[in-house]
């Protein structure tokens, strides 16, 4: 009976000093964010990403076109009557890419267009009286109010036609401005509209389309507020595929964006952290050198000095 007062106690022992350990090993063995990508390649082996640092820091970027990722948007709403380009197009600077219904605009261009030829008619006339005026001014048969007052009548038709014309004018430039264009040249990364859809100018939180020059590309790189201080312009870096270990270039520094943000770009990982505050820092490279997609992620690596201990 001994015996059995004492199994219970230290069975209790047992699964205290078992959870201890567990937990232990669950705070150590979390991997750091800095670690290389290891990742099963399907024939038995793992393949680790060789960083050429002794020292360095690491982040996820995005890749983005060169020029930036550039949401279209319109500056009238509407109708999207046309959609000129498709995904993966080459334009240039100019190129239409899709175009507003002008049905409402083009039903006022005939009414315009009469106004300011009746506009056209009064002054021609006003001219004739005038032009009559002047050779009976010398004759007494008018006053010299009543030739002023036909010069006034001139100069009043002369503008209403002005304002006739430019009415017309305003019209069509309204119809120009429902025809969306390209602002630089690039490709066609995204279409979110089709025809027969309504396009609602201002900021929108799905872009029309998205256009950027993916000749070279950017990588826009996270790194924690904390390693934010480890980072040096002129340091060497390289960015890989997440994924495909081999597939990886160096990177040329671009900028690096002066303003500590809330990271917004996850990654899905189980032991990331979403209340980490982040430095964004821009890198380029040849898309030739590395042909991935805008919108795919890359671990970037950046040769950093030991952080002192």
């Amino acid at each position: 009976m001994k015996a059995r007062q004492f199994i219970l106690p230290i069975a209790a022992l047992l699964g205290a000093g078992v959870a201890v350990i567990v937990v232990m090993r669950g705070e150590h063995g979390a991997p750091s964010p800095a670690t290389p990508v290891t990742e099963d390649q399907g024939s038995g082996q793992s393949a680790e990403t060789v960083v050429p640092f002794e020292s360095y820091i690491a982040g996820t970027g995005i890749v983005e076109a060169g020029t930036g990722n550039i949401a279209v948007g319109t500056p009238v709403s509407g109708i999207v009557a046309e959609v000129f380009v498709k995904w993966g197009d080459v334009v240039a600077a100019g190129d239409r890419l899709f175009r507003i219904d002008t049905g409402d605009l083009r039903a006022q261009l005939p009414l315009a267009t009469a106004r300011a030829q009746e506009a056209n008619a009064r002054l021609a006339r006003a001219r004739y009286e005038l032009g009559l005026a002047d050779k009976l001014r010398g004759q007494g048969v008018l006053s010299e109010q009543q030739i002023q007052d036909r010069r006034f009548e001139v100069q009043i038709d002369e503008a209403a036609l002005v304002v006739a014309k430019a009415e017309i004018t305003r019209i069509n430039i309204e119809i120009g401005r429902r025809i969306v264009r390209a602002s630089v040249a690039g490709r066609v990364l995204q279409i979110n509209t089709r025809p027969g859809e309504f396009a609602e100018s201002g900021a929108v939180q799905t872009p029309l389309m998205v256009i950027g020059d993916d000749v070279r590309l950017r990588v826009r790189v996270d790194i924690d507020e904390h390693d934010a201080l480890r980072v040096e312009p002129a340091a060497q870096a390289i960015g890989v595929v997440r994924g495909s270990p081999e597939a990886k270039t160096p990177l040329r520094f671009e900028s690096i964006e002066p303003y500590v943000m809330p990271k917004k770009s996850l990654t899905g990982d189980v032991t990331e952290r979403v209340d980490t505050r982040v430095l964004q820092v821009i890198y380029s490279f040849d898309r030739s050198a590395l042909p991935v997609y805008v919108g795919q992620h890359l671990d970037v690596y950046i040769r950093a000095a030991k952080p002192e201990k």
